[in-house]
């Protein structure tokens, strides 16, 4: 698998099960040996990704994983459309600590012209002053002419999340289907914009249906694939559920994405806190790519801890010479702990 990967190539879907169900104690060797293709395409580069989220809440859509759904009594904050101001200040924020996609999400089935030339106004205003910096735009479903609008505005990509196989979409949403999902993809290749899609691991697919989803979106022909690991919210049909995933299984996922997809941008996106906990840096060996600081309903690791795991596992953010330096020769601006508890003093130990 490594020698094809390094070549370009995509493993088979019986590798790909395998990588899946490998061992625990064969978990290093599966990491070691995606990490050879993700160094050959990437380096020891990481992308830095930051979200805006535009609207939040009040979305027509039933999809069982998420917050924002139709009927979800999830304790989010909700609003309409920020003030740009507002917009503004998230931007430059997330530029300022690092970020070199900066990725603007509205919740909604899809948004009317009005909304897309708000939309696009906002992308104007990041290209004018961050060149450098790519703009993604997240806003559901777009037909060919959105796309198009979309894309004249100056945005680089566009994500829309395939989510889960086809075979089990009817499992976590009634509103719309997977393949509304592949043709909104096939809308944006054609305007010329790059596609982002990916999944969500946890709520209840087979490691068959995981396989088949990330085996179509190399056949659609994706740049980036964000792997989400579920967030349970309370409120959500899905509350409590995720509990197949463990820091293990899920870097078995990320290797078996980058195994498929050995030259697209591969992303350690929501939930890796949570499910990849004290194991996040050998993410890092596969994924070349996470969202600093905050996702769209939910906090995420503060972007100093993020930038100083970069920095620890010796990977260095992609990025423009104004970004954030690391200097891993630099000593850590912390003074050594003294203890004063446990033995030898009247404190309880530190267990």
């Amino acid at each position: 698998m490594t020698r094809h990967g390094l070549a370009g190539q995509s493993a088979t879907r019986e590798e790909a099960l395998q990588v899946l169900d490998s061992s625990n104690d064969e978990l290093l060797s599966v990491i070691a040996a995606a990490g050879k293709i993700r160094r050959h395409f990437f380096g020891n580069r990481v992308r830095l990704n930051y979200l805006v989220n535009l609207k939040s809440g009040m979305c027509p859509e039933d999809c069982s994983y998420c917050s924002q759904r139709l009927g979800s009594q999830a304790e989010i904050m909700k609003y309409s459309w920020a003030d740009p101001r507002a917009v503004h200040a998230a931007v430059e924020a997330g530029i300022g600590g690092g970020a070199r996609r900066v990725c603007l999400v509205a919740s909604g089935h899809g948004p009317s012209d009005r909304e897309v030339n708000r939309v696009n106004r906002m992308v104007r205003e990041i290209k004018d002053q961050h060149p450098d910096v790519e703009v993604c735009v997240c806003l559901g479903f777009v037909d060919d002419e959105k796309a198009a609008s979309i894309k004249q505005a100056g945005a680089d990509a566009y994500n829309h999340n395939a989510n889960t196989a086809r075979s089990h979409y009817g499992e976590i949403c009634s509103t719309h289907s997977y393949d509304d999902r592949m043709n909104t993809l096939e809308a944006l290749r054609r305007a010329g914009l790059s596609p982002c899609s990916g999944i969500i691991a946890g709520m209840g697919e087979t490691d068959e249906e995981l396989v088949d989803v990330i085996t179509d979106l190399r056949a659609h022909h994706v740049d980036s694939v964000p792997v989400n690991f579920l967030l349970p919210f309370d409120g959500t049909p899905l509350e409590g559920a995720s509990d197949q995933l463990t820091p293990q299984r899920c870097l078995r996922i990320l290797a078996m994405v980058r195994f498929i997809h050995p030259d697209a941008e591969v992303r350690a996106s929501a939930g890796r806190e949570m499910h990849i906990r004290t194991l996040q840096p050998l993410a890092l060996e596969v994924a070349n790519s996470i969202f600093l600081g905050d996702y769209l309903t939910s906090e995420g690791a503060a972007g100093a801890a993020d930038l100083a795991m970069i920095r620890d596992a010796g990977f260095v953010p992609e990025g423009l010479g104004s970004l954030v330096q690391l200097d891993a020769a630099s000593p850590i601006d912390q003074a050594v702990p003294i203890r004063h508890r446990g033995i030898g003093s009247e404190l309880p130990a530190n267990v």
